[in-house]
């Protein structure tokens, strides 16, 4: 299965809608927040199973702020990441997703990409379609890919 994973969109959905268009076809949409009051449209432009956290900037949204899923045999823990002060680092975060039995942790708020692997934890920020805060500032996402034996890859993708 394909998997979109995206973050920081900020009402902003031009790159959304490209990022969309060139991952077609994808079985799960993964917003890490920030989505300004966007939840239907992004539902409605991904056509697909969506799942989305609320970010610092939802001010009036009935998003969750964390959730954990199952892709697959992989747990997942999603979370904006503001909580877990991730601006610093992702320390504490990455002891959270482990103290959840997490696989792989997503998180969003830095607007900087990022693809990890670090003591069986896959550690994973999308960047941002919006505002992209990374050397060239180039609007990014992830596609991950799983398997019929569950296993996963992951790359960043640039607009």
């Amino acid at each position: 299965m394909r998997i979109l994973i995206t973050s920081d969109t900020h009402g902003r959905l031009e790159n959304f809608r490209e990022a969309v268009r060139r991952t077609r076809p994808f079985g799960l949409l993964v917003h890490a927040g920030d989505v300004e009051g966007d939840e239907d449209r992004i539902s409605g432009l991904a056509q697909c199973e969506t799942i989305m956290v609320r970010g610092n900037n939802d001010f009036f949204s009935f998003l969750n702020a964390e959730r954990e899923f199952m892709i697959g045999a992989l747990k997942v823990f999603l979370t904006h990441g503001t909580a877990y002060h991730v601006s610093t680092g992702p320390e504490w975060l990455l002891e959270e997703a482990c103290s959840r039995g997490a696989d792989i942790v997503i998180f969003g708020h830095t607007h900087r990409p990022m693809i990890e692997h670090s003591g069986g934890l896959t550690i994973l920020n999308p960047g941002s379609l919006s505002y992209p805060r990374q050397e060239g500032r180039r609007p990014s996402y992830i596609v991950m890919e799983t398997d019929e034996s569950g296993g996963a890859e992951y790359r960043v993708e640039y607009l």
